[in-house]
């Protein structure tokens, strides 16, 4: 299994339908209100001048030059960002670029490769 790669795919499939729990959009508020300015009534991602749901994560960043993303807020992402991936097969369908094909042949071992890999991110998987 590979590092990350930077590659976007996670944010892109799934920054627009992100959760927070009622804390961490506390702290924003207290900490980071300028995060906090991008949720409403608990729903993430929200423009604050329109009040309509983004397309997209506004923290996702391009950055061009070296053909990878980024993430603005990464020390402060929200759990959802914090916890992927979880396994695998979740790995697979969103074309996940840490996936090397020797993790497919022998998933036990790579899902354990995984579990140290996001140790300082999430909680290993029961």
């Amino acid at each position: 299994m590979r590092a990350c790669t930077q590659c976007g795919k996670c944010c892109e499939i799934y920054g627009a339908g992100l959760t927070a729990t009622a804390d961490e959009i506390a702290w924003w508020e207290t900490f980071r209100p300028g995060i906090a300015r991008y949720v409403s009534n608990g729903v993430l991602w929200v423009d604050p001048v329109s009040q309509q749901r983004l397309a997209s994560c506004p923290w996702l960043t391009d950055n061009k030059s070296e053909g990878t993303f980024g993430c603005s807020i990464y020390p402060d992402r929200p759990e959802d960002c914090r916890h992927y991936p979880v396994t695998l097969s979740e790995m697979a369908r969103d074309g996940c670029e840490m996936l090397e094909s020797s993790d497919l042949k022998h998933p036990q071992k790579s899902q354990q490769a995984l579990d140290v890999l996001m140790i300082d991110s999430r909680p290993p998987l029961a």
